[in-house]
């Protein structure tokens, strides 16, 4: 155990969260997400919550300010609906730990899909709640004089 850091996030994410250079990606995948397939590093997270998750990585993560979308979720499929408490409940993680994020962006999920291909990482979580994908983009940790 570390102090200040959640017993949520395992050795394996931190070095993962570590090894990120700015610009890079990380996708926070609920349990229908297709991880495994995709291609990038995938890691395990099973019985943790989306939402959970980015409360704990939230303090240690910085956002990158030099795009208009550093945090993107999946849009809902045409005729289908996501239950908006899920985008509510990633908001006030940022909130909470990033005050200067832009809103979140919606993408299609095809389009999701290909940035997820494209990602450092993904995480692979047991939430259950659909449309609840996460993409962060890392930005530039600020240096300490």
């Amino acid at each position: 155990m570390l102090r200040g850091i959640s017993p949520l996030l395992s050795p394996d994410l931190l070095a993962v969260l570590c090894r990120m250079g700015h610009g890079d990606e990380v996708v926070f995948a609920d349990a229908h997400f297709p991880a495994e397939s995709l291609g990038p590093r995938c890691l395990r997270a099973d019985g943790l919550r989306i939402a959970d998750l980015l409360d704990a990585v939230l303090p240690l993560f910085v956002l990158d300010d030099f795009v208009e979308d550093p945090v993107v979720m999946m849009a809902p499929v045409e005729g289908d609906r996501a239950d908006p408490e899920v985008a509510s409940a990633y908001r006030e993680a940022l909130g909470r730990h990033a005050l200067d994020s832009p809103p979140i962006s919606f993408i299609d999920r095809f389009a999701f899909y290909g940035r997820a291909a494209g990602a450092y990482a993904v995480v692979a979580t047991g939430d259950t709640a659909k449309y609840g994908n996460v993409l962060l983009k890392k930005g530039v940790t600020p240096c300490r004089g």
